[in-house]
């Protein structure tokens, strides 16, 4: 069974009836041409795609990684959000896996139940308005326990929330 990227990659090289087009002719044509995604997740859509092998770039032009002409496109196909919702999902499950991997660390070091951390990270997130993951590297600075190997994750949040 074909993947909704499957589909709407067929549907834009069909479509087209070209069978390579450059980045920035695909993203019109999903976000300009047919209204289907705005320009930033049209952008994101593609280069999706080309993470997932699906698309394969050769210099400036991007092509098909599958055989589009056995691809059945449903009649009056319009793409779901649903394309997104999975990226979103996995993002989420990545931050609150650094989350608890702080607080399982800090409950490690200091013998406290996992609750009773998650209290006090919960308290100074509300008191200072921090992220989640800042607060819990306070409560860890009071109990002397190091946690530089997170600073990277937590800084990827910080700037992706900005």
């Amino acid at each position: 069974m074909q993947s909704e990227h499957e589909i709407i990659i067929a549907f834009l090289f069909k479509r087209s009836g070209k069978q390579n087009m450059g980045f920035s002719e695909l993203y019109l044509e999903l976000s300009m041409n047919l209204n289907w995604f705005p320009p930033e997740d049209a952008k994101k859509f593609l280069n999706d795609a080309i993470k997932k092998k699906l698309l394969l770039k050769e210099g400036e032009q991007i092509l098909p990684a599958f055989d589009i002409n056995i691809v059945t496109i449903p009649v009056g196909f319009t793409p779901t959000k649903k394309v997104f919702v999975e990226k979103k999902i996995q993002k989420d499950l990545e931050e609150t896996n650094t989350f608890k991997k702080i607080v399982n660390k800090i409950a490690e070091k200091t013998n406290l139940s996992e609750d009773k951390i998650i209290e006090k990270i919960n308290a100074i997130s509300k008191e200072k308005n921090l992220l989640l993951e800042l607060s819990a590297l306070l409560v860890a600075k009071d109990y002397e326990i190091e946690l530089n190997e997170f600073f990277k994750e937590i800084e990827n949040k910080i700037t992706n929330n900005l």
